[in-house]
């Protein structure tokens, strides 16, 4: 079983859309048996809120639903439960490090580290929807870093 736990800020837009596509992309697969896939943040500023709500209608648009999903914030323990914990951006990827203390089993990526490496954006850092407003972007970063997660 492989085990993934996607982490963003606040677990209210990036990480639990990565979530939850990547839960539809194994069950699409025929392999959701094969997973243990969940979500969490790295700040304590929106624990127990629910998905943001344009980020919960952009998944809707893709017929998948993240209901009941509500934030939560990453612990370290979840260094030794998770196989890979798999963050957004730079930052996340610092208060991931935070976090955990260290990352001696090379567990700790950025979900853009899984797309091919030829691609403009390869390693780049998920476009943040809180900010820039544009869950399109989102939405495409997030699909194609999980596709290129699913391949490995």
């Amino acid at each position: 079983m492989k085990r993934i736990l996607f982490v963003c800020h606040g677990n209210i837009c990036r990480s639990p859309m990565a979530e939850f596509v990547m839960k539809d992309l194994v069950a699409k697969a025929g392999r959701a048996g094969e997973y243990e896939i969940a979500s969490a943040a790295t700040s304590t500023e929106e624990i127990g809120n629910p998905v943001y709500p344009p980020a919960r209608r952009k998944l809707a648009e893709h017929g998948i639903s993240c209901a009941g999903k509500t934030a939560r914030q990453m612990t370290r323990a979840d260094y030794d439960r998770y196989d890979l914990l798999i963050g957004m951006d730079d930052w996340n990827i610092r208060n991931m490090l935070r976090i955990c203390g260290s990352d001696p089993d090379d567990k700790i990526h950025k979900l853009l580290s899984y797309v091919p490496e030829g691609s403009r954006r390869y390693g780049a850092d998920v476009a943040d929807p809180w900010y820039t407003g544009d869950f399109e972007a989102t939405w495409q970063d997030v699909v194609a870093g999980c596709q290129g997660l699913l391949r490995i």
